[in-house]
């Protein structure tokens, strides 16, 4: 058998500069290869890819696990103007969450920290 290292989500995008700066500067993700088509994104072990979208695209999500989720909000809160967004809020199932539709595309990003009992 095989080990998984990871999986990176692949966002289409609208607007691949807009969607690239949108987690350079408020998840500090480094690029990687940055081209009028594609995008490679990456911060510690985990990489994003971003593509050109079609006409019709569907929705997708994907979640990002973080250690400092109230930190993380604080650094982030006021570069959110226009967009839609769910402050921190604590889940039923023992998670603290944000949500961000990220710009340009139709994708949910939840960003969530177990919550400590």
């Amino acid at each position: 058998m095989y080990k998984a290292v990871y999986l990176s989500p692949m966002i289409p995008s609208y607007n691949i500069a807009e969607t690239s700066r949108f987690f350079v500067e408020l998840f500090s993700f480094t690029p990687f290869l940055n081209t009028d088509n594609y995008a490679v994104l990456f911060k510690d072990h985990l990489s994003i890819h971003i593509l050109n979208a079609g006409t019709d695209i569907g929705e997708m999500e994907f979640y990002l696990e973080v250690d400092a989720i109230d930190k993380l909000w604080e650094s982030i809160k006021d570069k959110l103007d226009d967009m839609k967004v769910r402050a921190p809020f604590d889940r039923e199932y023992g998670m603290r969450e944000l949500h961000i539709i990220i710009p340009h595309t139709k994708t949910l990003m939840f960003v969530g920290q177990a919550i400590k009992k």
